[in-house]
């Protein structure tokens, strides 16, 4: 036989392995963990011994098979060891299987795993059944390698389930399950087109991969989905009714009994392509989006609510506050509660969340107005421009100060074009201003009084008339009376519509006039944008 060289191997696992029949492209060997009291993994131990080491089991014994490779005889084998007789299923007490590589059908159905399952670098060749698989203690498939279909249907998680960097290559679905912890998917890849379904408190997809369509149905959760990584339409929905299993019963939420609603709250976006995203009825009110990409092509659906203002009226600098009701991103939120007069009711940001100011939400505001128009919702992207002048109107940065008085302005008369009730309010009090000092100074004492003089040659020819009036005089004594009022009120609606009112006035009531025809139709015009923006289709 000839010499093989030897070649350069992996850092060896950190447990005695038995190095079971080495090859050339394997000169370690098999990895699998030594069975107490043997020099060997249960895959390459005696069946003498193999057999004493089953018999010995009980159910609800803690084991350790990490590297083992397991064939689906052998694997059945040590379920059937560990079958309960009271339930006929298998129960682990603490199980490791780190690293361990399963031929065939691993079937780990209807199983109880009473404390921690580590399934981490395992590998599945073939397919993985866990369903109505009960884990009480935290269980791990980080880097999990899943080659055929991953069935985990009414598996129960009741505390924490780690999929972390695993690889799903084929799976078509991923649940139903319920998970009373964190489901973590980060930096799991899939390769085919799947549809998760989760009932969980917690679900992490941060830098999660998927390859293909898929569809992510939630209850309960809180979502991070920062840097996930999607080349095909994406779906992620709540899902209002408990999901359906395949035998048509409703999946069992008893660990999540204790939370207040079944809502799908997502925290963050950031980084993510979002062109080919689509949410349906999620809770955006927390949800971090600058740094997005291509959010103006996200797609909502549904009822997917932001935060808001905080309501009612607020004391601050001695004057009273009040925030025009409107949604809100939450970056919005934490700016505003960083701010050194920030009234109570603006929510703060989380240590780690980072800082964003004007100049960075002013994007993210025009990008979700022209998402929203592009879906022909022309009402809804409303609140997404009045936050997108506001950020322009606070950013000191990338706003000349001559704009942020223009917008400061535009803000006080209309709220942008948008709030008909201050335009109207405005446009009101300029009416009245305006009667006042027609009352006041615009209107002449009295009426002039025409003069007819003629002149009648002595030769009895014809007779020519010239007719004119005294200049209209300065109003004295008492200028409120009922009847200058009516004039007044006259002379200010006909400039609200651009019309004379053929009312004579003193010099001051003609510039009093004109600076009404002015302002008054402007404030009038941004009155009736308001209530188009708001009902237009």
């Amino acid at each position: 036989m000839p010499h093989l060289s030897p070649t350069p191997s992996p850092t060896p696992p950190d447990w005695p392995h038995c190095g079971h029949s080495p090859t050339p492209e394997d000169p370690v060997g098999c990895r699998g963990i030594h069975v107490p009291g043997h020099t060997a993994c249960l895959a390459h131990l005696a069946d003498a011994d193999r057999d004493a080491y089953l018999a010995g089991l009980t159910p609800g014994t803690d084991i350790d098979h990490r590297g083992t490779p397991f064939t689906e005889g052998l694997l059945n084998q040590l379920l059937g060891a560990l079958r309960d007789p009271a339930t006929a299923r298998p129960r682990f007490g603490t199980a490791w299987f780190r690293s361990a590589t399963f031929k065939g059908t691993a079937r780990f159905g209807s199983a109880t795993f009473e404390s921690g399952a580590e399934f981490g670098s395992a590998t599945f060749e073939g397919d993985a059944w866990f369903g109505a698989a009960t884990f009480k203690g935290t269980a791990r498939f980080g880097a999990a390698t899943f080659e055929g279909t991953a069935g985990f249907e009414s598996a129960t998680f009741e505390s924490d389930a780690r999929f972390l960097s695993a690889t799903f290559e084929k799976a078509a679905s991923f649940g139903p399950l319920v998970c009373a912890g964190q489901l973590t998917l980060s930096g799991a890849m899939f390769g085919s087109p799947v549809t998760l379904s989760f009932a969980a408190c917690h679900v992490e997809c941060r830098r999660t991969r998927w390859s293909s369509t898929a569809e992510v149905r939630l209850r309960y959760a809180t979502v991070d989905f920062a840097h996930a990584v999607f080349e095909y339409p994406l779906t992620i929905a709540a899902e209002q009714e408990p999901f359906v299993l395949a035998d048509g019963q409703l999946m069992a939420e008893t660990p999540l009994a204790s939370m207040p609603d079944a809502a799908v709250r997502m925290t963050s976006l950031r980084g993510v392509d979002a062109a080919h995203l689509v949410l349906a009825d999620v809770d955006l009110s927390s949800c971090l989006l600058t740094g997005t990409v291509h959010l103006d092509q996200i797609r909502l659906e549904g009822t997917c609510s932001f935060d808001t203002v905080p309501p009612g009226a607020h004391w601050r600098g001695g004057r009273p506050v009040r925030f025009t009701r409107r949604r809100t991103l939450a970056e919005e939120h934490h700016w505003r509660a960083r701010q050194t007069a920030a009234v109570p009711g603006w929510h703060a940001a989380m240590p780690d969340v980072g800082h964003a100011g004007p100049a960075q939400l002013a994007p993210v505001y025009r990008a979700l107005r022209k998402a929203f128009e592009d879906g022909k919702n022309e009402p809804g992207a409303a609140d997404f421009y009045y936050g997108e002048m506001e950020m322009r109107r606070h950013d000191r940065t990338g706003t000349s100060r001559a704009e942020r008085g223009l917008l400061h302005g535009y803000w006080m008369l209309s709220g942008y074009g948008l709030r008909a009730s201050r335009a109207l309010g405005w446009l009101a009090a300029a009416m009245l201003v305006t009667i006042v000092l027609l009352m006041g100074f615009g209107l002449p004492k009295n009426d002039p009084k025409q003069e007819a003089t003629g002149t009648v040659p002595p030769d009895g020819g014809r007779v020519t008339f010239e007719i004119g009036k005294d200049g209209p005089r300065n109003p004295t004594g008492n200028r409120i009376t009922g009847e200058r009022f009516e004039k007044a009120l006259n002379v200010t609606l006909n400039s609200v519509v651009f019309r004379s009112a053929d009312q004579d006035l003193t010099t001051a009531g003609t510039y009093i006039e004109m600076t009404s025809r002015l302002t008054e139709p402007v404030l009038l015009g941004l009155a009736v944008l308001a209530v188009r923006n708001r009902v237009k289709r």
